[in-house]
């Protein structure tokens, strides 16, 4: 598996996994990843060793000043033949250098039943803020709102 970034060309088939992933709710559109790349936002995808298969992608947004920058994970998506394996935390942890590089506090919204995604972000530094009740539509499941702390760049990367 490597990762590298999110194509125009990746779009449509993220909206197809979307469609598996969360079919009880209102899944992400090919428009709505458009979007986000318009918007100039980091995403990245993950893909097979030989680079033709998309097997999940992900997405950070930044807000704010040189300084006092936050960050917002809107999306980690994998697809269901290769979860278990790796793809979603690095993702995360790709996301999360990205932040890091910026020094900027990350925060997501995650299902409160899926349990395997908030063990996920507690491993990696996130803290329940509280909870959005039914915020997923149509289904109308809660969120927990969680956040990690602003996180200096790992040594490596600052010296190069």
């Amino acid at each position: 598996m490597k990762l590298d970034q999110l194509r125009r060309a990746d779009v449509a088939r993220c909206a197809e996994i979307e469609k598996i992933l969360f079919p009880g709710d209102d899944p992400w559109s090919a428009r709505a990843f458009h979007s986000e790349l318009d918007q100039g936002h980091y995403y990245l995808a993950a893909r097979s060793d030989d680079g033709q298969t998309l097997l999940g992608y992900a997405g950070l947004a930044v807000v704010g000043r040189r300084g006092d920058y936050e960050a917002s994970v809107h999306t980690i998506g994998v697809v269901p033949e290769a979860q278990g394996q790796g793809i979603g935390k690095a993702l995360l942890r790709a996301l999360l250098a990205r932040a890091d590089e910026l020094q900027a506090a990350v925060f997501l919204e995650v299902r409160t039943d899926n349990d395997p995604a908030v063990k996920l972000y507690e491993a990696h530094g996130f803290q329940k803020l509280g909870i959005r009740k039914r915020y997923y539509q149509p289904s109308g499941a809660d969120a927990f709102t969680m956040a990690r702390p602003a996180q200096a760049p790992a040594r490596d990367e600052v010296a190069g």
